[in-house]
This record gives structure tokens, sequence and C-alpha cells, in this order.
């Protein structure tokens, strides 16, 4: 009769367990949730935003800007370069003296120039530049292209690494509940003799232990989203939420078909290629310095002149008028005394009027834009050096060397690329065969997890079994959640290693 009892108190706190935990479970879910609600964050989203934001991401597109102005720069070099050029001067109305003798105005003068020049420049160098260039730029944009690919495949690897964090924390959350269950039921079974202090002490030790656990996996879930957004270039807000949905389907690439289309584009192969072009025509271009360089050059320029004092030339005008009409009436009456001709009215016209006054101060009204124009040149040079200390041949064994260097490389990269997307497409039908397996590894661990606290609540096996039981399952389940992430990441690294998106 003792025993039937006993086993009657032990179904009614059974009962009264299970009861508190199913009214406690939707409560605590709630509080959960309340806890994490906040912005939520799509894979494509978070791939938008670290495109906008992502420091490294961004360089790549300063370097192709660079590229850019680089093949304008070439094309302009093919054009012929305008100079202009104006500028004015202010002199000491002091003379000069040179050999005991002065030079100079005794006013002060102001002057002007301007000139404008067209030079081209023509060699065999500046025709490929552009061509140069153009392959530059084109790997410019086949580097930006696979730093755009690299930035998207780090942000899917962070964005599952949180996920993971994420389902391995949930995960340890049910196992904190179930710990507290076993907790329950051992006391319960303390109560009635069923079972020792020892089983109840060891349930405890389990809550503690399962309580790290869950602290240290919400921690890490914590680190991965910083992580995650230290990758998308932007602060994290708080309480983000992952919203994007991962299936795990069995893979339907072929490896042949991946290869093919890594070699026609895969962004860091096309880059490859693009320097390889460049490097033959730096080739070319160092040995153009053998051939002869065309200059062409022509230009006008002006001057202009004015004295800041201008009557001191007046006066000299006047008295050279005077003079020289004395000078006339003297030479009119030699003529006159030798039996010439008489001059006089030739000699009477040689006056200093206000005319002749205005012209003067007209005349010097020229600063600064009334200008002489020089006489227009233009000039034709051909030049071929000769000898310059073996520094074309050092220039030529240099661009040599740089396309060697840029053809090894590009074997190099398409032996990495055949072995890199094999061994992701390998990696990934594994990742799906390990998933599947240890999908029936986690549920043959649930049962038998389920069986051992069955056993243990009728008093058929010990608390130890329940334990044992128990780390089997965990180990089973994370191995699980580990395993469905590292297929999603080996799908990932398959479309890095091509080199674009294939789901």
């Amino acid at each position: 009769m003792s025993g039937c009892a006993t086993n009657i108190r032990l179904e009614t706190v059974m009962r009264r367990i299970v009861l508190t935990l199913a009214l406690l479970g939707p409560a605590m879910a709630a509080g959960a949730q309340e806890q994490t609600a906040g912005p939520v964050l799509t894979l494509e989203e978070a791939v938008q935003l670290a495109a906008r934001n992502n420091p490294q991401y961004l360089i790549s597109n300063s370097g192709r800007d660079r590229a850019g102005a680089a093949l304008r720069s070439a094309y302009g070099g093919l054009l012929p370069q305008v100079r202009t050029s104006f500028g004015s001067s202010y002199r000491e109305g002091r003379q000069q003296f040179f050999a005991g003798q002065a030079f100079g105005s005794t006013s002060d003068v102001l002057s002007s120039n301007a000139s404008v020049s067209v030079d081209a420049q023509f060699s065999r160098q500046s025709l490929l530049a552009p061509r140069l260039q153009r392959a530059n730029l084109d790997a410019a944009e086949a580097e930006k292209t696979n730093a755009e690919a690299t930035l998207r495949m780090n942000v899917i690897t962070a964005y599952l690494d949180a996920l993971q964090a994420e389902a391995r924390a949930a995960f340890q959350d049910t196992l904190l509940v179930n710990v507290q269950a076993q907790l329950a039921l051992a006391q319960a079974r303390q109560q009635v003799g069923a079972a020792t202090t020892l089983d109840v002490r060891r349930a405890e030790v389990q809550v503690g232990q399962q309580q790290v656990a869950l602290l240290r996996e919400r921690n890490t879930a914590e680190l991965q989203k910083l992580r995650l957004f230290q990758q998308m270039g932007v602060d994290q807000p708080a309480n983000v939420q992952l919203t994007t949905q991962f299936s795990v389907e069995e893979p339907t690439v072929q490896l042949q078909e991946m290869l093919n289309l890594a070699r026609r584009a895969n962004p860091a192969l096309n880059a490859l290629q693009s320097r390889e072009r460049a490097a033959d025509v730096g080739v070319s271009s160092a040995r153009s310095s053998y051939f002869p360089t065309l200059s062409l050059s022509t230009g006008v320029s002006g001057f202009s002149q004015q004295l800041t004092d201008i009557n001191g030339q007046v006066l000299q005008a006047q008295q050279g008028a005077l003079q020289s009409r004395a000078s006339c009436f003297t030479q009119d009456s030699l003529r006159q005394g030798a039996g010439l001709s008489a001059i006089t009215a030739q000699c009477s016209a040689i006056t200093f009027t206000p005319e002749t006054e205005r012209a003067i101060r007209d005349g010097n009204s020229a600063f600064p834009f009334k200008m002489t124009r020089s006489p227009l040149d233009f000039s034709v040079q051909l030049s071929l050096p000769i000898f310059d200390g073996f520094t074309r041949e050092q220039r030529v064994q240099e661009a040599t060397a740089s396309r060697n260097d840029a053809r090894y490389r590009l074997r190099e990269q398409e032996l990495r690329l055949t072995a890199d997307v094999t061994s992701a497409h390998r990696n990934l039908t594994t990742a799906y065969q390990t998933v599947r397996l240890q999908e029936q590894t986690s549920q043959t661990a649930r049962e038998a997890l389920a069986l051992a606290q069955e056993r243990f609540r009728v008093g058929a096996n010990t608390f130890v079994d329940v334990t044992q039981a128990r780390a089997d399952y965990e180990r089973a389940e994370t191995d699980r959640i580990n395993a469905i992430y590292d297929y999603h990441k080996a799908f990932a690294a398959l479309e890095g290693a091509v080199g674009r998106p294939i789901r």
C-alpha cells in the first residue's frame, strides 16, 4: 500500500510540474520576443548597405575613378596643348648708365605683354597610351567587380555566422528548460523518496552549467552580429533581427558547368587578363622610345608700353619741331644764295599743332590691352635619341619582366580557380550529405534522451544516464546546426570561387 501511495504522490507532483511548465512556456516565449523586438535585416539589405558603406569596397571604386582619369589623360595627350599668358610690369622713371652713356626714360613706364601658343607632340608611345590605359581601366573594372563579389561573400558568411550563433543560443534555451524540468523532477522524486539528494545536486549542477552555456552562446551571437555590421560598415542598432531564411536542398550544380562559368566570368581572372594585356602594351610602349618624336608649335604674342608722364615727350616733340623749322629756314637761305628755288612754304608748314600733341598722347594710351602684335611663328621638329646611357634598354627589360610576371600571375590564378571551384563543389556536396546524416543522428539522440528521461521518471535508471543522454543529444543537435550552416557557407564559398551568385 505504501508503494502505491508513493506512486500516486509522484504522479501528482509530475502533473503539477508539467502544468507549471506549460503555463510558463508561452510567457517565457512572449518575454523573449518582447526583449528581442527591434529592426529587421534581410540578407539582401545587408549586402546593399555594405556596398554603400564598406570602406574597403569604396577604396576599389576610387581605383576605378583613377583609371578612368588616366584614360582621359591618354586621349588628351593626342590633342595639341594650348597655353596663354598675360603679364604686366612697372619700371621707375630713372635713367640707367652704360659705358658712361645715359639710357632710359625719366618717366615711370607701365608695360604689358600677352601670348598664345599651341604645341603638339606625337610619338609611338603617345599613340599607344590610350590602348594601355584602356586595358588598365578594364582591369580596374574587373577588380571592382571582384571586390563586390568578395564583399558579398563576406557579408553572406557573416550573416550565416550570426544566424548560426542565434540558432545555437536558441537551442541552449531549450536545453535550459529541459534541465530545469529535470531538476524539478528530481526534487519531486526526492520528496517521495524515489531519488537521492545526490540526484538533486547533480540536477542543480546541470542547471548552472546550462545557464553558463546559454550566456556564452548569447554573447557569441551578439559578437557575430557585431562582426556582420562591421562588414556592412554601419553601426549596429539595438535588438536587430535577422529574418532571411535558408533552405537545405540537394545541390544540382555540375562541376564542369561551374568551371566553365568561372573561366568566363570570374572577376579576379578577368582583372589579371586585363593586366596581362596592359603589360603587352607596356612592352610595345617601352620599345617605342627607339622611334622618332614629331613636335609642332606655333604662337602669337603682343606688347604694349605706356609712360605715366608724357609731358616730357610732348615737350621733346615740340622742341624737335622748332629745331626742324629753324634748320629748314637755314637750308632755304643757303638755297636762295646759291640760286636754287626757295622752300619757304615747306618750312612754314613745319609746326607743332594741338593735333600733333593729341596724337602723341593717344599713342601713349596703349596700356594694358592695346598691344603691338609680334610676327606669327611656326616650327616643326623631328627628334630621335641616339644614346641615352642604356635607359631605353632598361625600360624595355623592365616592361618585359612585368609582362612575364603578369602571365605567371594569370596562370597561377587559373590553377587556383580550378582548385577553388572543384574543392568548393566537393565541399558543398559533402556538406549536404553531412546535413542529412546529422539530422538522423540528432533525431536518434532526441529519442534516446526522451527514453532516458522517461525511464528516470519511473525509476528504471539513474540521473547519470539522463545526463549522458542529454550530452549526446546536445552534441548531436549542435553538430546538426553547424552542418546546416556549413552547407550554406559552402554554397557561398562556391559562389565566391565562381565570382557570381548561382542561386
